[in-house]
């Protein structure tokens, strides 16, 4: 790519050989994993490689979506592939954060005494599937944000490491379904991708009837396993980013903040608070990590534009007189990406 590299400035000739026959191999491992998922999953090869990204980076995904689109079965599929431990929580409004966390419980042994035992929670996993998370309270829903920003858990004064690699997949129902409660803002930003999940197009739609209403479904096998997905995020951390790549992430982020000098003139109209400093980290990492999902040694401008959409649009918010314009945040991010990388963002 253009530009010095800015990650990994000292690699001699040697190093930077090893490096670029472990992401080639990387590459073609990540290859057999995606087109297992996607075997399973049909037709969504946009979702697949957005959640792929998320692991990649080390992050969690958030899949939004109508019920009945394959979501479920993405993170159950998604377990399998990446040989990961996996539990699944089903939120509810009755949910409580120790249904979550685990709780300590006092034991009686056969000679009398007593003990406090504690009981692991379905957090205490590799891959948590947070099914339909905002039909929980709030409360409920705040007891996942240390676990994801911290990888461990605080129960009865003690700090609990969970497990390693840990991802949470989130699905959630569109805002207007009755009974849902708003992500509060500070867990949003926990999720380094919202992935959007559409109804599937008819070609594919008949793809599915087939393939799925048949006495044999497709199978899936392993192809990592927890200690290569931690090697392949040090592997993505270590890719160098061009100085244009990296000059194209502070532009996005900074045009998409209302109340700074470069702020796009769409955005200081319509936006109310825009994306913070986590954003152009998690862009910083999803450009690699797309560019390794997709054979390339580094990341490039249409990397970022094809991430604009997926890594800021739940980090920012339409202010009252947008809203009631009909103005779409979706629309706004596209038109700044492509002011800024002079790329057209895909729908």
């Amino acid at each position: 790519m253009a530009g010095p590299s800015l990650t990994s400035p000292n690699l001699g000739p040697t190093d930077g050989a090893a490096l670029v026959a472990e992401i080639e191999s990387l590459a073609e491992r990540l290859g057999h994993a995606r087109s297992s998922v996607e075997g399973r999953f049909i037709g969504q090869e946009k979702v697949v490689e957005l959640v792929l990204t998320a692991i990649l980076c080390g992050g969690h995904g958030l899949l939004v979506g109508l019920p009945g689109l394959g979501k479920t079965m993405l993170v159950d599929t998604l377990s399998t592939v990446m040989g990961l431990k996996s539990s699944r929580i089903q939120f509810t409004p009755d949910l409580m954060p120790a249904d979550i966390l685990g709780s300590e419980v006092l034991e009686t042994a056969a000679d009398g005494s007593r003990a406090f035992r504690f009981i692991e929670g379905p957090v205490f996993c590799e891959l948590l599937m947070a099914d339909e998370i905002n039909r929980a309270s709030p409360r409920t829903q705040s007891a996942l944000l240390q676990a994801m920003q911290e990888k461990q858990v605080t129960v009865a004064g003690q700090h609990r490491q969970l497990g390693r690699p840990f991802h949470v997949l989130a699905t959630q129902n569109p805002l207007e379904q009755e009974g849902t409660y708003p992500l509060p803002e500070a867990q949003l930003d926990r999720f380094i991708v919202q992935i959007d999940v559409d109804y599937p197009d008819r070609d594919t739609e008949r793809a599915i009837l087939l393939a799925t209403t048949g006495i044999e479904t497709g199978s899936v096998t392993e192809v990592f396993t927890p200690e290569a997905i931690l090697a392949a995020q040090q592997t993505v951390r270590r890719m160098p980013v061009g100085e244009q790549v990296v000059e194209a992430i502070l532009d996005l982020v900074r045009a998409c903040r209302p109340g700074e000098p470069e702020a796009a003139a769409r955005v200081k109209q319509a936006v109310s608070w825009g994306p913070g400093p986590r954003a152009a980290q998690a862009l910083m990492l999803g450009v690699r990590a797309r560019a390794l999902l997709n054979g390339r040694l580094a990341p490039g401008i249409e990397d970022v534009a094809a991430l604009a959409r997926p890594v800021l649009t739940h980090r920012m918010a339409l202010s009252f007189a947008a809203r009631a314009r009909g103005e779409s945040l979706s629309e706004i991010i596209d038109g700044v990406a492509a002011q800024v990388t002079h790329i057209e963002a895909a729908a």
